[in-house]
């Protein structure tokens, strides 16, 4: 039973991680927290990982397109 449960809420977790990839495909940049910028020895600098665009594009996005550019590849 507790196999089946798990199952469950991992397909439950799936499901609504898909669903916030196809209506919200970006999400805040890790490292500056959205703001675009740090601060390093006392001074704001340009976020390195996001390069001031406060934005990133979720795991599950990336996939996605990765998937539907092979797929468009492969069937042509």
């Amino acid at each position: 039973m507790l196999g089946l449960a798990m199952t469950a809420a991992l397909l439950a977790w799936l499901v609504g991680y898909a669903a916030v990839c196809a209506v919200k495909p970006f999400a805040p940049c890790r490292r500056c927290r959205g703001l675009g910028a740090i601060e390093r020895f006392g001074k704001p600098r340009l976020c390195p990982r996001c390069h001031g665009k406060r934005l990133r594009l979720r795991v599950g996005r990336r996939a996605h397109n990765a998937w539907r550019r092979t797929h468009e590849a492969g069937t042509r």
